[in-house]
């Protein structure tokens, strides 16, 4: 059983995970590609190793372009009374069939 403290007698800060799935179809992978590439190139918090292995998997496997597009801040930047504690994201091809009525929404390739 799970209960609930209220926030008034909880003690400390209150953390919350919040899980979010997309499944985003590619229309163009060369203009996916540009776009991630010139977003690495102009991204001015990479340092120089993380833009050069950027630009080597956006080369390698456009599918994970997509990520550099992902922007907790600014999902949570306006919203009162949160701060952005952590975030990760990744983005991975995908097997998906939006007329399979029995697709399983957790299943990524590796």
């Amino acid at each position: 059983m799970t209960t609930f403290e209220p926030a008034s007698e909880q003690s400390g800060p209150r953390y919350v995970r919040v899980t979010i799935e997309l499944v985003a179809e590619i229309t163009d992978e060369q203009a996916l590609k540009d776009a991630a590439l010139a977003q690495v190139q102009d991204d001015e918090y990479m340092d120089e190793g993380e833009r050069a292995q950027s630009v080597e998997a956006i080369d390698l496997d456009p599918s994970g372009s997509l990520a550099h597009f992902i922007d907790p801040i600014a999902l949570l930047g306006e919203v009162p009374g949160v701060e952005l504690a952590s975030a990760t994201w990744e983005s991975a091809r995908t097997e998906y069939d939006p007329d399979d009525e029995t697709w399983e929404e957790h299943s990524l390739e590796d």
